[in-house]
């Protein structure tokens, strides 16, 4: 069987498996994403491969996401327990499409650090994805991570976040 059939069908089986939000997507819960607040979240977005190098999510988007109650499920259902998915067992997109305009995003610098300004109060998702192509590979490595950061509204200073899937 072809490796991208095979890729293909265990992207399938395994998002089957994973139960999917419960939950339907609530657009008052989430719009405070779109307030303008005093907060800041800065981060660092990275991933350390298997052989122990780092690879930084530089220049991808970086996205900012109010964590609900949808998008709590919906985190468990792509990632299970963990906060990263390697990107073979990345579900198609069946999110909610409202959910998708309940969110802000960046672009991560070269070493992967980037900054969200304005962020209102609240619980939010901070999620990207770190890829590369290893040698003579016909898919790529890596995968998508996020990590949960909250506002209290009380913050002198920035909210540092490091994302790295751990």
């Amino acid at each position: 069987m072809r490796p991208l059939v095979c890729v293909f069908l265990a992207a399938l089986c395994l998002s089957a498996c994973r139960s999917a939000p419960t939950a339907s997507f609530d657009a008052g819960a989430a719009e405070y994403i779109h307030k303008q607040g005093s907060g800041e979240i800065k981060g660092h977005a990275f991933y350390r491969d298997e052989t122990g190098k780092v690879v930084y999510a530089a220049g991808e988007y970086i996205f900012l996401m109010p964590a609900t109650v949808y998008a709590q499920q919906r985190f468990a259902q792509v990632y299970g327990k963990g906060k990263y998915i390697q990107t073979k067992y990345l579900p198609w997109d069946d999110a909610d499409p409202q959910f998708r305009k309940y969110s802000r995003s960046t672009k991560a610098e070269s070493d992967g650090r980037f900054s969200f300004d304005k962020v209102a109060p609240g619980d939010y998702f901070v999620a990207t994805t770190v890829t590369w192509w290893p040698e003579n590979a016909f898919i790529a490595s890596g995968g998508a991570i996020y990590e949960k950061v909250t506002l209290t509204g009380k913050e002198k200073d920035a909210v540092q976040v490091i994302v790295s899937g751990k």
